[in-house]
């Protein structure tokens, strides 16, 4: 068990529980693969998923400690998944409105995230772009599409290889909030990092 800081709770790292769920797995396959001698295969097999497991959740771990500690007080909400971070962008601080070059003042909080992706160089990173409902279908998309890729060109020039990184525009499909209210449309205008481990560390 480990005590959350944001909780304030105790919890269970998601090192430890990759860890359970990667030998849960290994012993179920070492238990198949070993007709011979089904029980020490099933304990090869889990200590070979425990290993696997916990060290993706160990690497995911220490990159969201780090990114929580960059981007504390910047906006950026910290979200973790699963094995996946996302990293959530609102467009009040990203973009002024119907622009899609990136807010000066925002330029150095994506330098600090860059700085932590190069550390943790196994993860792919998916950039997603949404917009409000205001303007047609086809204003939004585009919109959407245009504020991914300039989030991208500033951590290719943060030095991140392209080859981790692809890019989403969906637009006004995908809100998170009612775009009757104004607080609903700023929360639904918004730029994500989606941060996907790519092997087990």
């Amino acid at each position: 068990m480990t005590y959350d800081p944001y909780s304030g709770e105790e919890r269970v790292s998601r090192s430890t529980s990759g860890a359970i769920i990667g030998a849960v797995g290994g012993a179920a396959i070492g238990a198949i693969s070993n007709d011979s001698d089904r029980g020490m295969g099933a304990l090869v097999g889990a200590a070979a998923g425990g290993a696997a497991g916990g060290g993706i959740g160990y690497y995911m771990d220490r990159q969201e400690a780090q990114l929580r500690n960059r981007l504390e007080g910047t906006g950026v909400r910290v979200q973790r998944n699963g094995d996946q971070i996302n990293l959530i962008m609102p467009g009040d601080i990203t973009f002024d409105s119907n622009e899609a070059s990136v807010r000066g003042d925002f330029v150095d909080v994506l330098g600090s995230v860059a700085l932590v992706l190069e550390e943790f160089s196994k993860t792919a990173i998916r950039i997603e772009g949404h917009t409000d409902s205001t303007g047609s279908d086809a204003y939004n998309q585009q919109l959407s599409e245009r504020r991914a890729t300039a989030v991208r060109d500033i951590l290719l020039r943060e030095g991140i290889q392209i080859s981790r990184t692809s890019v989403h525009g969906y637009g006004e499909s995908q809100p998170i909030a009612s775009n009757d209210t104004p607080s609903g449309r700023q929360a639904n205008r918004r730029v994500t990092l989606n941060l996907i481990p790519l092997t087990a560390n």
